[in-house]
């Protein structure tokens, strides 16, 4: 006895191909998410939280450990504008600007030389050198400037046995921005470097073809195609020099108070005013945040057309 199957059955396929197939939610977005959460994470309990404590803290005027936090005003930000922590504030902005100028008049000529004119084979090695001294830690280096600037050291040793006057470059000015022109130069070279090592040698085939001399052909060419790398080495010097506290602390003395040691003081000197303090960090926060954003907006390069 035979069983005859329904024409029906026989075009099953065909059928389900015809019916509407349901769409399943689209979970691409998560992917990124899974590999940016380690990361957020980290940053939300160590960078957000601790930053909004701050900025919580330094609604509250003149609060000590164990006061109960009790924002109430802007006392705190007002006090910052009184002539002598405006003079901390422009010792500091004075440090971080002087440095990223000298690194720069220092660090073009080394990187462009590095870039350009060494010998292929040696720029790894020379590239190392200047990484070399981040592997110290910056306490090290501040002490070893220390012996070097002290009156007894190498600079007034040098200078006494060739019969010239000794300088007292300790604990001042020239002494902090020494410190902090050596500790930053690095950066400055590295970023330069990368900038210099992509500069399109046509262009300066070209200039020379119509009869550039070298020095315009640096400043018509070169300058402009690297603009972006002068723009991101600076500020990446100017952020690092403005919350730097070991070298105009260990180099400057006592009369090269900086934003970064009146913070300090404020919250494990004498004082213990963490409002103020607070109050300081959030302003030096901000003022390091305007320089990472003009970092990002003119330390990339023009999209090409």
């Amino acid at each position: 006895m035979s069983t005859q199957i329904p024409h029906s059955q026989l075009n099953l396929p065909d059928e389900e191909a015809k019916l509407p197939k349901l769409r399943r939610p689209k979970l691409s977005f998560l992917q990124p998410l899974t590999l940016l959460a380690p990361a957020g994470i980290w940053l939300l309990f160590l960078l957000v939280v601790p930053t909004l404590i701050i900025v919580e803290l330094s609604l509250v005027p003149g609060i000590r450990p164990g006061d109960i936090v009790n924002p109430s005003g802007f006392d705190n930000y007002t006090r910052i504008f009184d002539p002598l922590y405006l003079q901390v504030i422009q010792r500091s902005l004075f440090f971080a600007i002087v440095t990223t100028i000298i690194c720069l008049i220092l660090g073009l000529p080394v990187a462009y030389w590095i870039a350009r004119m060494a010998p292929k084979r040696w720029r790894n090695l020379l590239l190392l050198g200047f990484i070399l001294p981040l592997w110290t830690s910056s306490l090290l280096r501040s002490y070893a400037w220390i012996t070097i600037l002290r009156p007894t050291g190498l600079v007034n040793t040098l200078l006494a046995s060739l019969g010239l006057p000794t300088l007292n470059l300790l604990n001042s000015t020239p002494g902090v921005l020494i410190g902090m022109s050596y500790s930053l130069l690095p950066y400055m070279v590295l970023i330069l470097y990368a900038s210099l090592e992509k500069l399109d040698k046509r262009l300066l085939e070209a200039a020379a073809d119509l009869g550039a001399n070298p020095i315009k052909t640096f400043w018509k060419v070169t300058v402009p195609q690297i603009l972006p790398g002068i723009a991101a080495s600076s500020f990446m010097v100017f952020i690092n020099a403005i919350g730097d506290f070991v070298n105009p602390e260990l180099l400057g003395g006592a009369s090269s108070m900086t934003a970064a040691r009146l913070i300090y003081n404020q919250f494990l000197g004498a004082t213990q005013n963490w409002g103020f303090g607070s109050a300081l960090s959030t302003t030096l926060i901000l003022l390091v945040s305007i320089a990472i954003a003009l970092l990002i907006k003119f330390g990339e390069a023009a999209p090409k057309r």
